[in-house]
């Protein structure tokens, strides 16, 4: 079993940066995949940007050069680095283990 704890949403200025971060507790170095999700109002969920234990990262394309995702084992704490924000990014964010296990979101707001 895997819980997941995101912290750090809030309201920013466009242009603007955050930094989220996915506490888990459990079984963390059993974990192959960590990732992010959004999901804004009225949408459905998206892929934002996954860190494999091998190391490789993948980001959506709508977020790739503005979002850096990171990993710290000795933490057990996966970090979405958000920078050059845009109010189309205001969503809230989901942090997921393996495809299987969800934390329950924070929110991210971003004014125009």
């Amino acid at each position: 079993q895997v819980q997941l704890v995101e912290s750090g949403g809030g309201l920013v200025q466009a242009g603007g940066s955050l930094r989220l971060s996915c506490a888990a507790s459990g079984s963390f170095f059993s974990i192959n995949v960590m990732g992010w999700y959004r999901q804004a109002p009225g949408n459905e969920r998206e892929f934002v940007a996954a860190f494999t234990r091998g190391g490789s990262t993948n980001y959506a394309d709508s977020v790739n050069g503005r979002f850096t995702i990171s990993r710290d084992n000795a933490k057990n704490t996966v970090y979405l680095q958000m920078n050059s924000l845009k109010p189309d990014d205001t969503a809230v964010y989901y942090c997921n283990a393996d495809y299987r296990y969800w934390g329950q979101g924070t929110l991210v707001t971003v004014s125009s």
